[in-house]
């Protein structure tokens, strides 16, 4: 995708130096453009756990760099698979619900051996694999996904309204976005699209960061607060709802960030259909529903206080009393009756146990 016209990654390696990965450290979005670079294990989990880079296909890519970077490290340490298997292990820590990312660093430590020599170009390679993959993945949801926004168009011959919640787009992914992605491919299809963009509180990934890249990409949208889904639902002003996935269980429930759970349940009570944009590393298939999930609870300040620009700075702002106490559950469990299907990059299923089967032997 673009960035005032240049086509970017959020995660890539340096040009001249293989050594270092570079992200877009998205807390500074949409006002800056901030390019972060990452050169140790614990810049990755720093990054991963400080919300630089989120999104679950993204914080896995950036954990198999982060693997190979504890490579880099463990070649001078006598106890080098012991150094690797801890560096695994705090970069699970970093994010405990999405599950690409405790999937990306299971896939590079199915390389690791007592060749330690070359395991850093072994892992490095399958860095580079696991992104590659991942861009492709989410190309095939938008391609899948496509279909659904034509025959409502088709339909309608009007706009097609759609809504979406937090951040399931390129940003928080490599690049096209999973629910995003059947967007794109409408809106370059010449396809007449808008996206109402929950502005998913407390951290604002949709007003901040959907409506920038969507922006950017020239696709009409209206940022709206939380709550006003289900009056747009009921009042005929939203066609498909639209949402990503950080962790789908093998029956189908889908977890996602908090709030995914109430547009849900608007858009079943008016009949307006629910998919999820779900590449298969999101599934787990470890578990039997979504109960099982771990949910992420986070730091109060992120509820407490919002940010910014004003007068040309960044700030943050205190919005509560200050000494008032906050909860800040990062994600709730969509349960699968509530979703019409999943869109992954083999097909759209039924949310159950036998729809994904029918795709994933």
């Amino acid at each position: 995708m673009k960035i005032k016209g240049k086509n970017f990654h959020t995660i890539w390696l340096k040009d001249d130096d293989e050594q270092v990965v570079q992200i877009i450290d998205q807390r500074f979005l949409p006002h800056e453009l901030v390019i972060e670079n990452l050169e140790t294990v614990d810049d990755v989990e720093r990054a991963i756990r400080e919300m630089h880079v989120r999104g679950a296909p993204l914080i896995g890519v950036a954990a198999a760099f982060g693997m190979y970077f504890a490579a880099l490290e463990a070649v001078d340490n006598q106890q080098f698979t012991k150094y690797i298997y801890e560096s695994a292990d705090k970069l699970k820590a970093a994010r405990p619900t999405a599950v690409n990312l405790a999937w990306a660093v299971d896939q590079q430590l199915s390389f690791v051996s007592e060749n330690y020599k070359i395991l850093p170009s072994i892992l490095l390679e399958n860095a580079e694999l696991i992104k590659k993959e991942s861009i492709e993945r989410c190309k095939k949801i938008g391609e899948f996904g496509l279909p659904l926004i034509e025959e409502i168009f088709a339909k309608n011959k009007k706009v097609v309204n759609i809504l979406t919640h937090c951040n399931a787009g390129w940003m928080a992914c490599i690049d096209y976005g999973t629910a995003t992605a059947p967007i794109y491919a409408a809106h370059d299809k010449g396809i007449p699209v808008h996206v109402w963009v929950d502005e998913t509180r407390p951290r604002n990934q949709g007003a901040r960061i959907t409506a920038f890249e969507l922006q950017e990409h020239g696709v009409p949208h209206t940022i709206i607060t939380d709550n006003a889904g289900g009056h747009l639902m009921q009042h005929g002003k939203v066609d498909l709802v639209l949402v990503g996935t950080d962790r789908t269980t093998r029956n189908g429930d889908v977890c996602n960030k908090i709030g995914t759970y109430l547009k849900a349940l608007a858009a079943k009570d008016n009949n307006i259909p629910f998919y999820v944009g779900a590449p298969s590393s999101s599934i787990d298939f470890s578990l039997r529903n979504g109960f099982e999930i771990p949910i992420e609870e986070r730091g109060a300040e992120e509820v407490k206080y919002i940010q910014g620009k004003h007068d040309g700075e960044i700030k943050k702002i205190l919005l509560t009393p200050e000494k008032s106490p906050a909860a800040n559950f990062a994600f709730d469990v969509t349960p699968a009756r509530l979703v019409t299907g999943l869109i992954t990059e083999i097909g759209i299923c039924t949310a159950s146990r036998e729809g994904l089967l029918k795709l994933f032997h």
